[in-house]
């Protein structure tokens, strides 16, 4: 019973997180990342350009541009800049995290990564896993 309870929070989070991924202003790919401890949301984020940059992250050729942050990379930042602390969290994502950003998710005390979609590169999901960061993908959210 336990297990179908976290389930549907798991999917309401993700549901939260594919929501705020509208919010970004990229082109190729929207991501949008919740991070939830003891049942409150404690930061959001979502892939774009650093604070007072253009909110353009493709240039003319439609390349992502090199300084755009990923959107868990967004959320973590934003606990880092508040009085929280990312310690036990979980971190719900519409994509599966990239190598870069996994090691700030297992750097930052998050224990537990929920995603929908995977990413191209699974390198990210293997370091998670192997730094004991419990990984699950949940791809139907209906």
């Amino acid at each position: 019973m336990e297990d179908k309870k976290l389930n549907k929070y798991d999917k309401a989070y993700l549901r939260i997180a594919r929501e705020w991924s509208q919010l970004s202003y990229c082109q190729r790919k929207k991501v949008g990342a919740i991070i939830v401890k003891d049942r409150m949301i404690i930061s959001d984020g979502y892939n774009g350009t650093p604070s007072g940059f253009e909110n353009c992250c493709e240039d003319a050729a439609g390349i992502t541009k090199w300084y755009v942050l990923h959107a868990e990379a967004n959320a973590i930042l934003k606990v880092a800049r508040s009085t929280q602390s990312c310690e036990g969290a979980t971190l719900y994502i519409t994509m599966s995290p990239c190598k870069d950003c996994s090691k700030l998710i297992h750097q930052s005390g998050i224990t537990r990564v929920v995603y929908q979609s995977g990413y191209k590169d699974e390198s990210g999901i293997d370091f998670l896993m192997k730094a004991g960061v419990q990984v699950e993908c949940i791809p139907d959210l209906d």
